[in-house]
């Protein structure tokens, strides 16, 4: 395998905001509990399989193909949906999952902030991710359902930004990116 091909980064990049997507809809439309006997626990095998497996895979690739950023991010990402997938409804405490979603925001919070430039496809939907997972911790621990609607809330938005964004690449659809690494050398925005 070229480790030098430019489109299987791309088709990695694909791949994994789908993933990320799909999986950040279905948890956070579970959370908010605006579909009639739907909670997040509904979505473990989704979480495992698609925002678990798939994504842990298609971090791995894109580590061999040389994109650091990704490859942690879907890797990283890939390993916390498998393990919330499998742990649901294992009998965990409140307390518990709340410190389980507030320990993994810290990853969601650290790819926001490396994610500079990334526009919607990066800081957008890492950081309501991180928003997400936040909340959903704190409402866990107070045993605010709010705060759990809000965190649910904020990941739907998420997962819609990464799905669009993936869905814009293949499609050829016009996306909110950067676009400044289009300008010429030297010019700069002011303001």
């Amino acid at each position: 395998m070229d480790n030098d091909v430019s489109a299987g980064s791309t088709t990695t990049s694909t791949l994994g905001h789908l993933a990320l997507g799909l999986t950040l809809l279905a948890f956070g439309l579970g959370n908010t509990g605006v579909i009639d006997h739907v909670a997040a626990a509904d979505t473990s095998a989704l979480a495992t399989w698609v925002g678990g497996v798939a994504l842990f895979t298609t971090g791995l690739l894109a580590l061999r193909a040389g994109d650091g950023g990704e490859g942690t991010a879907f890797a990283g990402l890939g390993a916390f949906w498998f393990t919330w997938g499998t742990a649901v409804g294992g009998g965990a405490s409140a307390e518990a999952s709340g410190l389980f979603l507030l320990v993994w925001s810290l990853l969601a919070l650290t790819l926001t902030v490396s994610a500079k430039g990334g526009g919607l496809m990066g800081q957008g939907v890492y950081g309501l991710l991180f928003l997400s997972l936040l909340s959903s911790g704190v409402g866990a621990f107070a045993e605010a359902g709010v705060l759990t609607k809000a965190g649910g809330w904020a990941a739907a938005l998420a997962g819609l930004a990464a799905w669009y964004g993936a869905t814009a690449t293949v499609a050829k659809w016009p996306t909110l990116a950067n676009r400044s690494a289009g300008r010429s050398p030297g010019v700069t925005a002011t303001g």
